[in-house]
């Protein structure tokens, strides 16, 4: 009866175990062959094009050759190089200060002061450029304080820059300081030191590797924008710029490819060092730590409020000069509000459809990035098939940290516009842009996730696996209701960051599929810096808007499906 039994079961259990097996390896190297298409293909075909002449021949290194005699390009190297540094420099020591009065002090409204260093994440980079040429152009508000000098330029590039890049430093550095061991400042106490010395010999070296990685993010971010220097850039060519210039302008892709390797460079070192230091980071926070809580005082928490304030002041006047110049008549003759400048259709740059095209691409990136970021996630962290397939799609998760947009940007336009692709019917359409764009921010979502991932229990999976319930179904019943809020968050930081960027897109969009961020570079071209004001504007509010109704949204499912945590 036994044997009999076992006769029947047996098979039963044997085909459910292939079925899975065949599920997850399936799964794995779908999305292997998905990421390799979005990413590893388009960076080979940058290598490829940078070795052939303009005919197709193999060229070697004389293209390499060229670039190097060339002055022009080689000067605009150097301002890049010069710009980043100087950025660096001056955003990552107010950066760093702003993270310390939010998290090492009783400041007042620290959390409205949190969320205006937050607030550039909503603007597209042209957004700062444009506010300055409306606070010191030639008829700028504050021109009078340049004591005849001008905007256009390299310290012009450094105020836009530095506005649009501080967030990203606030963010790596709070979360450098948030955690602290109490004891460390106790024994400080202890041994006579005063809070200079403590700020000298322990704050400072436990946020080390977060002043080190938010520099290396700052140098590479201006390293790599497009959107400040195009507009107030004046004489200071940088490399970005010259990228566009040479594949669209002249049609060199050659030449372009050169500079796209020459931006992926100073990328790929930074990442490079911000791993090395990860290793050899220690945790700041051990099983017997004590969280360290600072104590109320008046004079130092008062000098944090007024650095705080000082330093958010200039941050909501260059936002807020953007949004007032959309709705002002004719700067500065004519300053009685008007809504003109929001008919888009009456100027260059796609008109309302831009918008809309922005819009949509925007929700198909944060909805359909989601799915993939997730089952990514899951099948790196979770899944047990297919080895090889998950160390080569952890690769390509890790890859977009090391590619700049408009690099990813010239690749997409080598591999999917190449007349032998069989792909080539999607170059110029919403699917490719949206792909790219998912691409693009693909790690960021990528590690979200697996943080997430990684808090749940492998015993999850493990008693599922001996109740002979497929992966699939604890899946969908324990693991995605758990990671429900890191979802939504990956769904806010995609849709936010979709209707913001532009350098990975300004090479693959079509006239008949413009979008909201390259519409400014059109219009702000154009000579309608109003009209180019007024879509930024509408981004930073549509930005805003879906980021509140994604937070309601996450709160509404918490009460449902997230009772379990206040349990």
């Amino acid at each position: 009866m036994l044997s009999l039994v076992q006769r029947i079961v047996r098979p039963t259990s044997l085909a459910r175990v292939d079925r899975e097996k065949w599920a997850a390896t399936a799964l794995v190297w779908g999305l292997v062959v998905l990421l390799a298409l979005a990413l590893g293909l388009p960076l080979l075909f940058i290598l490829g094009k940078s070795v052939l002449t303009m005919n197709g021949d193999f060229a070697g290194l004389d293209n390499f050759t060229e670039v190097l005699d060339s002055p022009g390009l080689m000067r605009a190297a150097g301002n890049s190089l010069l710009l980043s540094l100087t950025v660096s420099a001056i955003v990552v020591p107010l950066a760093f200060a702003f993270a310390w009065a939010l998290c090492r002090t009783h400041a007042w409204g620290r959390g409205l002061f949190r969320q205006i260093a937050l607030l550039p994440l909503l603007a597209p980079s042209l957004m700062p450029a444009i506010s300055l040429v409306y606070l010191f152009g030639n008829q700028g508000l504050l021109k009078s304080w340049l004591h005849g000098g001008s905007i256009y330029g390299f310290w012009g590039v450094v105020l836009g820059e530095a506005f649009y890049t501080f967030p990203y430093a606030v963010m790596i550095l709070s979360a450098a300081l948030a955690a602290a061991d109490a004891r460390l400042f106790e024994a400080g106490r202890a041994m006579g030191a005063g809070p200079l010395r403590q700020f000298l010999t322990i704050t400072l070296p436990g946020a080390r590797y977060g002043l080190v990685s938010s520099a290396l993010v700052v140098f590479t971010l201006v390293m790599t924008d497009f959107g400040v220097p195009k507009v107030v850039g004046g004489d200071c060519n940088v490399l970005a710029v010259e990228a566009f210039k040479q594949v669209v302008g002249q049609q060199n892709f050659p030449r372009g490819a050169v500079v796209g390797l020459m931006l992926l460079l100073p990328a790929v070192l930074s990442f490079f060092i911000e791993r090395v230091l990860s290793r050899r980071q220690q945790a700041a926070l051990t099983a017997r730590a004590v969280l360290y809580a600072p104590a109320p005082d008046i004079r130092r928490d008062a000098a944090a409020t007024l650095l705080l304030l000082w330093i958010s002041l200039p941050l909501l006047a260059m936002l807020g000069m953007g949004v007032a110049a959309s709705f002002i008549q004719y700067w500065p003759y004519n300053m009685s509000f008007t809504l003109a400048h929001y008919r888009f259709d009456d100027v260059d740059g796609g008109g309302w459809a831009a918008y809309f095209n922005s819009l949509q691409m925007a929700a198909a990136t944060a909805l359909i990035g989601c799915v993939l970021v997730f089952l990514g996630a899951y099948a790196c962290e979770k899944l047990k098939a297919a080895p090889l397939g998950r160390g080569l799609l952890r690769f390509f998760a890790m890859l977009p940290m090391a590619v700049p947009g408009l690099v990813l940007g010239l690749g997409y336009v080598f591999f999917f516009n190449h007349p032998d692709n069989p792909l080539n019917f999607l170059y110029g359409g919403m699917a490719l842009m949206v792909v790219c764009t998912v691409a693009h921010f693909y790690t960021t979502a990528h590690l979200t996730v697996a943080t997430a991932l990684n808090q749940l229990d492998g015993e999850f999976e493990a008693v599922a696996a001996s109740l002979k319930v497929p992966f699939w179904t604890t899946l969908r019943r324990v693991t995605l209701p758990v990671c429900l809020p890191a979802l939504l968050d990956v769904v806010r930081f995609l849709f936010v960051s979709a209707m913001t960027t532009l350098s990975a897109l300004i090479f693959i969009i079509s006239p008949s599929r413009s979008l909201a961020a390259v519409a400014i570079v059109t219009m702000d071209d154009a000579g309608d810096t109003a009209a180019a004001a007024a879509m930024s504007t509408l981004i930073v509010v549509t930005s805003a808007i879906a980021s509140l109704l994604i937070l309601w949204l996450e709160r509404v499912l918490a009460r449902r499906h997230q009772r379990w945590r206040g349990v």
